[in-house]
């Protein structure tokens, strides 16, 4: 329940008028003469507007000196109620009661029986109080004997550390037959007439206790979907077998694997009924809801015989289409994947910002599941990965490795951030850097004491620099810039290429490494001396994309026309033997 909620269901108990927040003073609640206490210590007024975030309320609060103070009917949180707003010169004060809160809850009374300074209060019907017996008069209390709201004797119910709301439920409901029974005339009442008492029922047997939740029976919402038809699972079968890399399943047209980066079409079209008994099973409530609400949704499962597998499913002109990408059933080794040696000198970095870039579809994710595995394989640590959704799944080495997914264990990645830092992490890594509060908490993280190993979908090592500084209003580039100055470790960009016997791809490697010259750079704005600072940064083990291109060329494993289709400057190839050393 939130604050305001809370605070507004005061207003159901009995007796309860209006709730008055004044700056400077603690917020009260009104109940006929009466004044009881709901926070414990004054509030100012930036807690006060922050109660009533996301109402009307602060759209019609009156601003400036010499504003009028003005009442309006307001809709707060589904229920209706009566809005007194006063700010201007004089202290912000809001108050608020119900549409019917100024008809009183007492009777007509004589103005001689009236306390001095009470009016005559309008008459509202079956709320007047059954008489009470004269021995019961003397023993009531008055309402003059009640705590009154800054009296030695009002005690505030147990106070809330960030803002001093009061526990609503220690806070003693008000006594309106005592507040009232001292000015109402007792009248005789009429003696009941006796009514048969009808016979009691038996009393039904009491329930059976809830069973007490444990660690071998958690609390889990059961989840639906992840079911894979058995047409769908053949083809991923198929193309496991064949070493594609992803299946497009779209209806109307063939199925389609990915192999050595070409799409190959197989088989005979399939109908829109047939791609959406596919795409159906998969998908659990909150995903089906995903896909009507916003045309697309994203998933992974572990297929029988064809392993783990990266899903998307869309809508489309023809009906729904099916990527699926075929996921490492293990994480990969850095050799495996040709990574650089260079790359294992982060083993010795205890906190740092590392990132892997490149296009989409050239590996990142596989990249940084490596660097993964070098850790768990070789400390005893704790690695936290945020994953939309999680695709390579780590055995446990010698680290805990815990992975959360975006939409499944977290909300999103920043909040998933915000939380992992209080989870006592030594690596955390983050599937993408796809907005500035991420990016936020990323470079956060890396400047107290964690390793934060991230991906980003940049064309180039010099590029993902630009865009992290970019993310960001010119106003904060400058302290942005200084941070990455002391926290960039390495940035780590790749492209996949077609091999010359086109038996598959290939990557090569551009990477810049931290250092007192790039940092240099970073913190002075002059990014663009970077392309000369990688022609002479090998000694500091910075490699660019041409001469990782060169190697490959020269050894024969890539062609010449791939070489230069890949390459950031194509001239570097001018004057390239295309022959293999």
């Amino acid at each position: 329940m939130s604050k305001l909620a809370q605070l507004l269901s005061y207003l159901e108990r009995p007796g309860v008028t209006e709730l008055v927040f004044r700056s400077g003073e603690a917020a009260v609640m009104h109940s006929g003469t009466h004044v009881h206490p709901l926070t414990v210590t004054p509030l100012q007024a930036n807690q006060i507007q922050r109660f009533f975030e996301g109402t009307p309320v602060l759209t019609h609060l009156p601003k400036g000196p010499g504003v009028p103070s003005q009442t309006l009917p307001m809709d707060l949180l589904g229920g209706r109620y009566v809005v007194s707003m006063s700010s201007g010169g004089a202290p912000l004060e809001i108050r608020v009661a119900k549409p019917r809160a100024a008809a009183s809850t007492w009777t007509d009374i004589p103005e001689a029986e009236l306390p001095e300074g009470m009016g005559r209060r309008p008459r509202k019907r079956n709320l007047t109080p059954p008489p009470m017996e004269p021995s019961t008069l003397r023993d009531a209390v008055t309402a003059r004997d009640l705590p009154r709201h800054g009296s030695a004797t009002s005690t505030p119910a147990t106070s809330d550390s960030a803002i001093g709301l009061t526990n609503p439920e220690a806070i003693p409901e008000p006594s309106h037959e005592v507040a009232t029974q001292r000015y109402r005339a007792v009248k005789p009442t009429p003696a009941p007439i006796p009514v048969p008492a009808a016979p009691e029922p038996e009393p039904e047997p009491p329930p059976p206790p809830a069973p007490t939740p444990t660690l071998a029976t958690p609390r889990r919402r059961p989840r639906v979907g992840g079911t894979v038809d058995e047409a769908l699972r053949e083809h991923l079968i198929t193309a496991r077998r064949q070493a594609a890399s992803d299946v497009h399943v779209v209806a109307a047209d063939p199925v389609r694997f990915r192999r050595a980066g070409a799409l190959e079409p197989m088989g005979e079209p399939i109908s829109a009924a047939g791609v959406e008994a596919m795409v159906l099973p998969l998908l659990n409530p909150e995903q089906a809801e995903q896909l009507e609400r916003l045309g697309y949704a994203d998933l992974a499962a572990d297929v029988e015989g064809a392993g783990r597998v990266r899903i998307n499913v869309s809508r489309q002109r023809t009906g729904l289409k099916i990527c699926l990408r075929l996921v490492a059933s293990q994480p990969p080794s850095l050799e495996s994947l040709g990574l650089p040696p260079e790359v294992r000198g982060l083993a010795k970095h205890h906190q740092g910002l590392v990132i892997v870039a490149g296009p989409n579809g050239h590996g990142k994710t596989t990249s940084m599941a490596a660097l993964i595995d070098m850790f768990n394989a070789s400390h005893p640590m704790h690695i936290i990965t945020v994953e939309d959704p999680v695709e390579v799944v780590h055995p446990r080495k010698q680290a805990i490795v815990t992975q959360r997914e975006v939409g499944t264990h977290t909300r999103s990645f920043a909040r998933a951030l915000a939380g992992a830092l209080r989870e006592d992490p030594d690596v955390i890594a983050i599937g993408e850097l796809r907005d500035r509060e991420t990016v936020e908490m990323a470079l956060a993280a890396s400047e107290t004491g964690h390793l934060v190993i991230a991906t980003m979908s940049t064309p180039s090592a010099a590029k993902t620099i630009d865009r992290l500084i970019d993310m960001f209003p010119p106003d904060d580039q400058a302290q942005v810039r200084a941070t990455l100055a002391g926290s960039l470790k390495l940035v780590l960009s790749q492209r996949l290429v077609r091999r010359a016997d086109g038996r598959g791809l290939v990557a090569a490697f551009e990477m810049i490494t931290g250092g007192i010259a790039l940092w240099a750079l970073v913190r002075d704005d002059k990014l663009y001396q970077l392309p000369s600072l990688l022609q002479r940064g090998r000694s500091f083990g910075m490699i660019s994309l041409e001469s990782s291109l060169r190697e490959l060329l020269q050894g024969g494993v890539i062609t010449r026309q791939e070489a230069l289709a890949h390459a950031t400057d194509p001239k570097a190839f001018a004057h390239e033997d295309p022959r293999p050393r």
